[in-house]
């Protein structure tokens, strides 16, 4: 049965200096199916996101974030709509100041 009590993973972050053109991870991969996931960009570009690091699969503006609840009105043990353990997070772009954060949300047990 999963888990019904929340907990957040450890943040990742990928500084600027280390965002070019070219895809780069944000951290480690998920350990967990992460129910909640946001990502915040605090760079002065808009930063492109993938999950394989080579289909653009989203964009966070600049000073912008993005939410991805996946568990909105569901019941529980439907947790099938989670982004899996394993997920990697890579972004690009080209700024000059700032960092990209993931931050995620998951369930004990899960």
């Amino acid at each position: 049965m999963p888990g019904q009590i929340v907990r957040v993973d450890g943040i990742r972050s990928l500084a600027f200096g280390s965002i070019s053109g070219m895809y780069a991870p944000v951290g480690t991969p998920f350990n967990h199916a992460m129910r909640l996931v946001k990502f915040v960009n605090t760079t002065n570009a808009n930063l492109t996101v993938s999950f394989d690091a080579s289909t653009d699969n989203d964009i966070i503006p600049a000073g912008g974030f993005a939410l991805y609840d996946l568990t909105t009105n569901k019941t529980l043990p439907d947790t099938t709509f989670v982004f899996q353990a394993s997920t990697q997070v890579y972004v690009k772009g080209s700024p000059t100041s700032g960092s990209f954060y993931v931050v995620a949300v998951y369930g004990q047990g899960d």
